[in-house]
This record gives C-alpha cells, structure tokens and sequence, in this order.
C-alpha cells in the first residue's frame, strides 16, 4: 500500500485500472480551479454493460489496494449505462458510448489541463474522433 498518495496518483491508478480493463477514450481533467467539489474528473467509456462493470469493479479494487480508499458515493451501478464513483477529490465516471456522446462531460470543462497518461504507462490510448476533436488531441 502507498503512503502520501496525492489526489492526482489515486486518479492516475483509477486510469490505469481502467486502462487494464480495456476502457476506452480515458480522459483524466484536472478541473479545480473550474469546480469547488473536486480536483480530478477520470472519464472513461466502456463498451458494455459487461465491460462498465468489469472497470468499475477493477477501478475500486485497485484504490483499494494501492491507496486504502473507498468511494463516499457510487450512483449508477443499476444500468450501468455511467457509473460514477465519487472518492471526494476526485470522481470516476465511467460511460457506455451513447451517454458518453449525449453528455459530452469533458468538453463542459475543456479548456482545463489534461493529465498525461503516458506517466502510468498509457501510451498506445485510441481515442475516438469526437474525443480527438474536443479535446484537441
């Protein structure tokens, strides 16, 4: 277990957890100076129900494990359709495509920094074109 774990590594290790379940399209904003009630959205799209489950599952597991946390708040685990796991600093949100495309969360905020991935590992990432184009990546 790491000690002295910044909000930033507890939502790099939800990414990465993400990541090992073959999430797609992973976005971690860091949004506090846009937001009061949190410092990091991880935005992730799962193919599935199957899938939202697996990374959600994956992702508790994970900062469970690695950093001793547990969400204060989990909404969504009934359809599975977006799940969020909100650990207070910061806040999971896994979608299945088409609510990921309706809400278009990341762009609410897309002119705040992104978080790279590449420092966790993540460097063969495929994003979508609508995340490609929004985002500007």
């Amino acid at each position: 277990m790491l000690k002295n774990l910044t909000p930033k590594d507890m939502a790099l290790i939800a990414a990465k957890a993400a990541d090992d379940k073959k999430a797609m399209d992973i976005v971690v904003q860091e949004v506090r100076e846009a937001l009061i009630i949190t410092d990091y959205f991880v935005i992730v799209t799962g193919a599935n129900n199957r899938q939202v489950d697996a990374i959600t599952e994956a992702v508790e597991e994970a900062l469970r494990l690695e950093a001793d946390v547990k969400p204060i708040g989990r909404e969504g685990l009934d359809e599975l359709t977006w799940v969020l796991l909100d650990y207070g600093d910061f806040v999971v949100h896994i979608f299945q495509p088409e609510l990921r495309d309706f809400y278009r969360l990341e762009t609410l905020w897309n002119d705040v920094p992104l978080v790279d991935l590449t420092e966790i590992g993540i460097t063969d990432q495929i994003y979508s074109e609508r995340i490609t184009k929004s985002l500007g990546l």
